[in-house]
């Protein structure tokens, strides 16, 4: 029998498969990302972290056992930590200045992710956090071990590959996939919650990618 985590991921397959080998990750890879779609994807995406830290302090305080509790808690320092540093250090290697990340308007899919984030965070369901997070995660695992041997010299290319392919990390998304899997399990309710979630994330991942290069920044 399947895990519920591989149902969900084949429900939107295609979607994924888009998201994972899109232009911006074949071109993460090799290095060749213009520097302002890749200025205009951090800038977008570093505005996730507000809404994401409420959404993983969200599936603290309803996760239903210590041990997800201690893990998500232990996330929450590595999301404040070392990928922190990494977009203030590329803002500063792109030229991208504090006065041009607060005046670039909000892309629809940033709007988009970081309304479902807080949707999700706001019902108090730990099945909701999990839905969204477990596809923030594993996705980006999943294009991450896709990486060639030989890899870009730009370290804000080079980072953001390593930041989402180390052995923590894929123990992180096993984690999470772990716990949606048991909540899967648990009850057709949890299933429902989750796949909502899971559908919704599943597309804004790859409307976001396509929006780096419908509205690259200008550095």
């Amino acid at each position: 029998m399947p895990r519920f985590t591989e149902e969900l991921r084949d429900a939107h397959r295609e979607t994924w498969d888009a998201a994972i080998n899109h232009r911006f990750v074949q071109e993460l890879f090799s290095g060749t990302i213009p520097n302002n779609v890749m200025a205009g994807y951090l800038v977008q995406d570093y505005r996730f972290l507000d809404s994401f830290l409420q959404l993983l302090g969200a599936a603290v305080s309803t996760a239903d056992d210590l041990a997800p509790r201690l893990r998500l808690s232990q996330f929450i320092g590595e999301v404040a930590g070392d990928e922190n540093t990494y977009f203030l250090r590329s803002f500063e290697a792109l030229g991208v200045t504090e006065e041009l990340r607060a005046n670039t308007p909000d892309s629809p899919a940033c709007v988009g992710f970081t309304g479902l984030m807080r949707e999700a965070a706001e019902t108090r369901s730990y099945a909701a956090a999990l839905g969204v997070l477990v596809v923030a995660e594993w996705l980006y695992l999943d294009w991450a071990i896709k990486a060639p041997e030989k890899r870009p010299e730009s370290f804000v290319h080079n980072e953001w590959i390593e930041l989402h392919d180390y052995p923590e990390f894929h123990d992180l998304v096993a984690f999470l996939r772990s716990e949606v899997d048991r909540l899967g399990e648990r009850s057709e309710d949890d299933r429902k919650i989750i796949s909502d979630y899971f559908g919704r994330a599943v597309a804004l991942e790859l409307d976001f990618f396509n929006n780096s290069y419908e509205q690259p920044l200008e550095v």
